[in-house]
């Protein structure tokens, strides 16, 4: 009983802290100009994946369980999925949130894809991740494809939401709070949010042990569930405000950073290259994710005008794919 009432506490401190956080993230773009800038973007992208980043390294390079860092990353892309088809999608009215989104994020989404196929070949065929000194050769691959994805993301929305981002950025402003106040609690709450995620991989640990689920489980499920907490809350908020796109990119956005994050946890992890001795369970994870980011491709490229129940067809067939993907891991365990 302890470890879950530790748990869910460490789950509190990261909602809060991280919703504070996110706010803080774009008082500081918009007073330094970057909003809409690839430096925003990455701004933005390492704030709402700041939980998945502090775990996954607390996870290789402090508590050696490799699986709950990758998956935590690849339970983390199902579960930013999930939050736009069974979340945004049901308080978006009266449309599907695809109808309302513009066709940017496909690239983004493509990109997801991408990167996410290639981690999951890498776990299914580790001989072919040669290491290069103790880190696995596909992470340098992965490097280098994130890169080029916020290059070609940057350019795509400077030739064609250049004037929709600067009406969004004089929208939304905060006139009457200064800049250093908005860093300084920028960097106090990334104190708590740090500090809460770092026990959650040896409460994670021993969450696998006690209950007998396993450490790929509990990382694809409760871990992955908690680090995405932040995208919850600043997804919910972008779309109650009106701001369709701006909740769309961030989980598409997050995705992408959170397969980068599996490069960093591959530089803290000594032992090897990291993706060559994790369990093949998180190939389920990452599959489900291409499914599900697919879907949400049809969806954003066909755009349906109406929905079922509260969900267009495409949420409620990228629910369907989560269900599936927890009902797999659970039967592997």
């Amino acid at each position: 009983m302890l470890l879950w009432v530790e748990f869910f506490l460490c789950a509190i401190a990261i909602v809060h802290s991280g919703a504070r956080l996110s706010k803080c993230g774009d008082i500081i773009a918009e007073k330094t100009g970057l909003g809409g800038s690839l430096i925003g973007v990455v701004l933005m992208a390492s704030v709402t994946s700041l939980p998945e980043l502090i775990t996954g390294i607390s996870a290789v390079a402090i508590n050696n369980v490799p699986d709950i860092a990758v998956g935590d990353v690849l339970g983390s892309c199902v579960f930013n999925l999930f939050i736009l088809a069974a979340l945004l999608d049901a308080i978006h009215r009266p449309l599907p949130i695809s109808t309302s989104a513009h066709h940017g994020h496909i690239l983004s989404a493509a990109f997801g894809i991408l990167l996410l196929g290639i981690t999951a070949m890498s776990i299914a065929f580790p001989q072919y991740n040669p290491p290069l000194g103790w880190v696995g050769g596909i992470s340098l691959l992965l490097a280098a494809i994130y890169l080029l994805a916020l290059k070609l993301i940057s350019t795509y929305e400077k030739k064609q939401t250049a004037k929709l981002l600067q009406e969004l950025a004089e929208e939304l402003k905060y006139s009457d709070i200064p800049l250093r106040r908005a860093a300084l609690h920028y960097a106090l709450n990334a104190i708590v949010v740090i500090a809460a995620a770092s026990f959650l991989p040896k409460l994670g640990a021993e969450i696998a042990a006690v209950t007998g689920l396993g450490e790929a489980f509990v990382g694809n499920i409760f871990m992955a569930l908690t680090s995405s907490l932040p995208e919850v809350v600043v997804s919910i908020a972008a779309v109650r405000m009106g701001a369709i796109d701006l909740a769309i990119s961030n989980l598409f956005g997050s995705n992408l950073f959170n397969i980068f994050i599996l490069v960093i946890d591959d530089l803290f992890y000594k032992p090897g290259p990291l993706l060559s001795v994790t369990k093949p369970t998180h190939i389920i994870s990452a599959f489900s994710a291409i499914v599900m980011t697919a879907i949400s491709i049809i969806g954003l490229t066909y755009q349906a005008d109406k929905k079922v129940l509260p969900w267009g067809w495409d949420s409620i067939a990228i629910m369907l794919v989560f269900v599936a993907n927890v009902v797999l891991l659970f039967l592997l365990i």
